[in-house]
Order: C-alpha cells, then structure tokens, then sequence
C-alpha cells in the first residue's frame, strides 16, 4: 500500500516532467553541450519541452542572449524540425548562425508591426508539435499570458524562448527558468587578428524547484565551454 509520502513523490515527478524537467536515463548523453550548468535544474536535465525566459534589457545583452540561444538551437533541431523566431524588430543577423552551426534555411523569421500580433503568433506557433523551438522578441508579458503559453508547450512538448526587452516591468511569468546573459571580451588567438570566440556571463535568475546561478561560458568550434575563473582573470589582465 502507497503512502502518503510515495504519493507526494509521485505526484512531485508528474508535475516535474510536464513542466520540462524529465529524470536522468542511464546512458542518457547531454546533446545541449551544457553539463556543467545542467546540475541547477532538476534531475540535472536541460528542460526541453518547456517555457524559458531571457532579460535583454540592452541591446548587448539581447545579441548576446540571441548567440546563446542559437547554440542550443542546434541540440534542439537534431531530428529536422524547424523553428521559429517571431519579433517586431528583429535583432539576430541570420548569416551568423552559422557559427553555432545552424543553417539560416532552418530558421523561419516572423516579422510584425505590434507585440499583440508576436504574442499571437508565438502561442501558435507553440501548439505546432512539428517544430523544435519558438524564440519571440518582446518587450513584456504578463503572468496570464506566459500562462498560456505553458499551456500550449505542455501539449506540444516545443521548447520556447522570450526575450523580455522591459527589464523596469519584469514580473512573475510561468517560465521554468530565467536568464540573464551578458557579452564578455573574448580571447584572441596568440598572434592572429580579429576576435576570438564569443563569450558570455550567464546567469540563471530563478529556476523552478532548481538552484539558480551564473556562469562564464564561451562558445567555440567544440560548442559551449566554461571558462575557468583563474583564466579568465589573467587574459583580462593581459588586456588590462
């Protein structure tokens, strides 16, 4: 006979694993390449399948939020689905993709006039099971409107990305994580020109039933690598 305590623990992963968090499997490969920030979410799983929200308060922050995204795009998009990037402004250069080995084609951008019409469009584009992920630009929403947009990856099981451009009116939403992400000097290359590979300060605000915290990640021909803290201060001595 179940107890009360079997009960609750049940229910407890039920509830997990429609908001996104499913249990580790053995053998299970991490594809998103983010191992080292995987152990702040429940079970130590990168939530698919579920609602995520990115505080871009500025434009740096915005491009730089648009290039971590776009390296977990290629994860997302392993089986041939599509997705869906729906602004007024759009602020992502699709030629750039490419460096996080994303093809441009695979990326259909919608364009509006209003947030009304990308808040509409993106909780449509939610209940599309076909598609990998939706990114929506916009400058806010409320607790009723990210509401039903859980609703609707709940069903379709689409993983879905908001950038919040109105950081003064950030306010409770249903997202199973909140991110900030920043844009860090990147490393050049021992005598070579140009700039290294992008960097970023990564931090997770709020996750839900998880431990927030930050990173410093940088991508790379090899995907998403951390950068060591001791390394990070003596390249920004060198430059100092």
């Amino acid at each position: 006979m179940e107890t009360k305590r079997d009960i609750i623990g049940k229910l407890q992963k039920e509830i997990l694993l429609m908001q996104g968090f499913k249990p580790h499997s053995s053998g299970e490969v991490d594809d998103t390449g983010l191992s080292f920030v995987n152990t702040a979410f429940p079970n130590g799983v990168f939530p698919k399948g579920a609602l995520h929200e990115f505080i871009t308060a500025e434009r740096e922050n915005a491009a730089a939020s648009g290039g971590f995204i776009a390296g977990l795009l290629k994860a997302l998009m392993v089986h041939d689905g599509a997705c869906l990037w729906i602004s007024t402004a759009r602020l992502i250069f699709p030629p750039s993709l490419k460096l996080f080995n994303v093809e441009p084609d695979r990326i259909i951008f919608v364009d509006l006039k209003r947030d009304k019409d990308v808040l509409w469009a993106t909780e449509e584009a939610l209940k599309c099971d076909g598609l990998a992920a939706v990114i929506a630009e916009l400058k806010d929403i409320t607790f009723m409107q990210s509401r039903r947009l859980q609703l609707a990856v709940e069903k379709s099981k689409v993983t879905g990305f908001i950038l919040r451009s109105d950081a003064s009116k950030v306010s409770a939403s249903t997202c199973v994580a909140r991110w900030q992400i920043k844009p860090l000097p990147s490393e050049v290359e021992k005598d070579m020109p140009g700039v290294g590979f992008p960097r970023w300060h990564v931090e997770l605000l709020k996750v839900r039933n998880g431990n927030p915290g930050s990173w410093k990640i940088e991508w790379s021909a090899d995907g998403f690598q951390q950068v060591n803290e001791v390394t990070f201060k003596q390249e920004k001595r060198k430059v100092g």
